[in-house]
């Protein structure tokens, strides 16, 4: 029986709401909590129990602590990209303050394990963009790559002096069936396979030769449960580990809907997304989780595309 017990903040998410039933296989249904700031529509499809919480009260997250003797943390809570841009300075204080606070609380009631995601948005116009390394060039241009970047900096800082084992991923574009897109750039390669299977056409955000790395839900679960569970001395990068999958661009994902959709048609107007996206890598180099806790993805394109023609529910 697990002694560990967990709290997902942010558990109502895209990757939350995926991450909480497989730490519930891991760790036992008794020892997950699921909490956000929204009221799920449906508490029975939460297998763990579910608690209101709001990220930035500091006092109502000790009390949870507290209340289920927790152990480990994993703050997924965050304002993503596009949906940032549109309101900076809220962004920032979620997006900080929300860290601040769970790593705070955590250090004063001796919780040191943490999962805090971060994302190729710590990149900017001057990193280079094809198989863009570990350590390089840093210069996010927008509100969520700020804030995600100085998060890093933050979490490598409380390692360094407190001690404190906060453990990240630079999140690629992540691409699901089971949640609708929540304001992301690479929003564009969920909503197309939504609108491929009600077998609708789709006008797509981004240039059709515009590459952004991506990863389907089931490699970022694994990808998270692998960094959090490997020992503490493989894990050499403290701020945040390169992950990815594949590298795609809205044709490409468009043309493996036509294997199996060939009607389907794709039309294209970008829109204030595309500065976005062309600031970020169009590839990443992950090889450094590779070496350090044994990183692979398992589904490329084609797989991804059958998978989610077949689950995706309209």
């Amino acid at each position: 029986m697990s002694t560990e017990r967990v709290l997902i903040i942010g558990a109502l998410g895209q990757i939350g709401s995926e991450l909480l039933h497989e730490l519930a296989k891991v760790y036992g249904t008794d020892n997950v909590i699921a909490s956000d700031i929204v009221e799920p529509r449906n508490l029975q499809d939460i297998p763990v129990r579910y608690e209101h919480l709001n990220a930035l009260d500091k006092e109502k997250l000790g009390l949870l602590i507290d209340k289920y003797k927790i152990t480990q943390i994993y703050q997924m809570a965050a304002i993503l990209s596009a949906k940032a841009e549109s309101n900076p300075l809220f962004a920032w204080r979620l997006n900080m303050e929300g860290l601040h606070n769970v790593v705070e609380v955590a250090y004063n009631k001796g919780i040191k394990k943490i999962f805090w995601p971060s994302s190729i948005a710590v990149f900017g116009p001057n990193t280079p963009r094809q198989n863009t390394p570990q350590h390089t060039v840093m210069d996010p241009n927008t509100a969520y790559g700020i804030s995600k970047q100085a998060g890093e900096r933050w979490v490598e800082y409380y390692w360094k002096t407190k001690g404190m084992d906060i453990r990240s991923l630079r999140y690629p574009g992540i691409i699901s069936y089971k949640t609708q897109p929540g304001g992301g750039t690479t929003d564009y390669a969920v909503d197309i396979y939504f609108k491929a299977k009600a077998d609708l056409n789709y006008t797509c955000f981004l240039k059709e030769d515009t590459y952004l790395p991506m990863m389907y839900m089931p490699d970022a679960i694994r990808a998270t449960l692998a960094l959090m569970e490997a020992p503490q001395d493989k894990v050499k990068i403290h701020s945040a580990y390169n992950v990815s999958a594949m590298s795609l661009c809205p044709a490409d994902v468009a043309n493996a809907i036509k294997v199996h959709k060939p009607a389907f048609s794709v039309d294209y107007e970008p829109d204030f997304r595309q500065g976005i996206a062309d600031s970020w890598p169009a590839s990443i180099d992950d090889s450094v989780a590779t070496s350090d806790w044994g990183w692979k993805p398992e589904f490329d394109l084609a797989k991804m595309t059958t998978h989610m023609l077949e689950h995706i529910e309209i």
